[in-house]
């Protein structure tokens, strides 16, 4: 790790000013992304601003949504009552995630720019096109098979490693950013950029804006949803495929779906046609095959990781009969 000066914001003005003083500086809160990246010299910030005292930790009921501070830790969150009841999908996603001590440290703004576990990322010593823009991308050919079949390009095949996001994501949330304009929002689907050839731009947010608060909007779909992970061993691992989905059934027919995929895309992956054909379907495996092919049309799997397609399309069809059986 290479040495760099450690300043403690005191209000969110305060926060980025100083990050905007030092080119390359980094916001920390929990640091359990930023620590490990700079130990690995993949982050190098010749600034840390710690934002951990900004009062950001609430979850707040509104009239028709909630309001979760970014600095939120994970693991209170998953246990909040309100989440698990209107939004089971976040909760059960949250606590799906690392290990215990590390969900007492993450923080949910920190959780949504959590970067990519791609081993060429994390190694200096193989090409990565977002760790250096321009200088190719190993995994192409090598060891792929954890990387992603959806939303790449010739410059990136990472996947991203998130739980929460996915969730989110079928949820339809709202990141709520400060910057010196002002508040303003952006839908989670919009928050993420795919890699294209610029795979280094990961996100929406400008230098020196800071997440303020995730809201989600109270909704019957968001209320019967769940989140199913498979993964290699059963606990601290990321997904090779997730599912976050929500079915309103009314007389046997999906009258709302909602349905994003983890594991297997660049960012969290919302599968807009598996919705469309879920709609106004009976309820029932027919259906659920279909919205699986649907969301894995375009897929463009590796020689490594081919089996992930596959691998979703069960997904799908088990935590949609999962939901639609009424256990969540």
């Amino acid at each position: 790790m290479r040495p760099f000066e450690f300043v403690v914001a005191e209000s969110a003005a305060d926060a980025r000013a100083l990050l905007r003083e030092v080119p390359g500086a980094r916001y920390y809160a929990g640091g359990t992304t930023l620590v490990d990246l700079m130990k690995a010299e993949v982050e190098r910030p010749p600034r840390v601003v710690d934002i951990s005292r900004l009062p950001l930790t609430g979850v707040e009921l509104r009239a028709d949504r909630v309001r979760i501070g970014a600095l939120a830790r994970n693991s209170d969150v998953a246990d909040d009552a309100t989440i698990a009841i209107r939004f089971p999908a976040l909760a059960q996603a949250l606590r799906s995630g690392a290990s215990g001590q590390l969900r007492n440290a993450a923080t949910i703004g920190g959780n949504l720019q959590q970067r990519t576990r791609c081993s060429y990322f994390r190694e200096t010593r193989w090409r990565c096109n977002k760790r250096e823009p321009g200088s190719g991308c190993d995994a192409l050919e090598g060891f792929n098979r954890g990387h992603a079949i959806l939303g790449t390009s010739e410059a990136c095949i990472a996947t991203h490693p998130g739980d929460m996001a996915v969730a989110l994501a079928a949820l339809e949330a709202e990141v709520l950013i400060e910057g010196e304009r002002g508040e303003r929002r952006v839908a989670l689907r919009d928050f993420y950029l795919l890699p294209g050839s610029q795979p280094e731009r990961e996100t929406a947010l400008a230098y020196g804006e800071l997440i303020v608060a995730v809201e989600l909007r109270f909704a019957a779909v968001n209320q019967r949803s769940c989140y199913l992970k498979l993964r290699d061993r059963a606990s601290y691992e990321f997904a090779l495929v997730s599912v976050a989905a929500g079915l309103v059934l009314e007389g046997g027919t999906i009258a709302a779906a909602r349905l994003a995929l983890g594991g297997v895309g660049t960012v969290p992956w919302r599968a807009d046609g598996a919705e469309r054909v879920l709609i106004g379907a009976v309820a029932g495996e027919a259906a659920y095959r279909r919205a699986a092919e649907a969301a894995l049309e375009g897929a463009r799997p590796r020689p490594h990781n081919a089996f992930k397609v596959e691998l979703a399309r069960r997904a799908i069809v088990r935590a949609l009969r999962t939901l639609a059986g009424g256990a969540a």
